[in-house]
């Protein structure tokens, strides 16, 4: 009987989690009204996001995205939208630093708390050139947030 590896079990279950957020993209389509509006251009592989995001009291009340590159770069937009869609600014905030741990530093995923479908991107890490496909949603988020931390204070109740 032929033993199982299950790292290539894991590799094979996060490339499908990974493809099935780039043929079925969530949150797809730009927020409106939206109280922020980004956006990000990888240069080396002509990657490109616009994300939006509405906040209503410190809360990522909707967030959506569009945009044309890899699998990588799109599948990373639908699982950052996943997970900062209805959270608090604050946790968004810790899920990039969570996220940058993981994929810039190499932390393991299971030390990070539960980052849910974004655990599948684990792997980009191994190929340098593809970080920054990973990276492009999430920096246009932080853009976005630091935008939005810098506007003229109306009131977003």
């Amino acid at each position: 009987m032929a033993q199982v590896n299950p790292v290539q079990v894991d590799d094979e279950l996060f490339r499908e989690i990974i493809l099935d957020h780039y043929r079925h993209p969530r949150h797809r389509g730009l927020v409106e009204p939206a109280d922020v509006a980004t956006h990000g251009h990888n240069p080396l592989c002509g990657d490109e996001i616009d994300l939006s995001l509405r906040v209503r009291q410190d809360q990522v009340e909707a967030v959506g995205f569009e945009g044309q590159g890899c699998s990588i770069s799109m599948a990373a937009a639908s699982m950052m939208s996943e997970e900062v869609q209805g959270t608090s600014l604050a946790n968004t905030k810790d899920l990039i630093r969570r996220f940058r741990a993981m994929l810039l530093e190499g932390q393991d995923p299971a030390s990070l708390g539960d980052i849910g479908d974004l655990e599948a991107l684990a792997g980009v890490r191994r190929y340098a050139a593809r970080i920054k496909c990973a990276m492009l949603p999430w920096t246009a988020l932080e853009a976005g947030l630091t935008q939005l931390e810098g506007s003229d204070g109306r009131n977003r109740d």
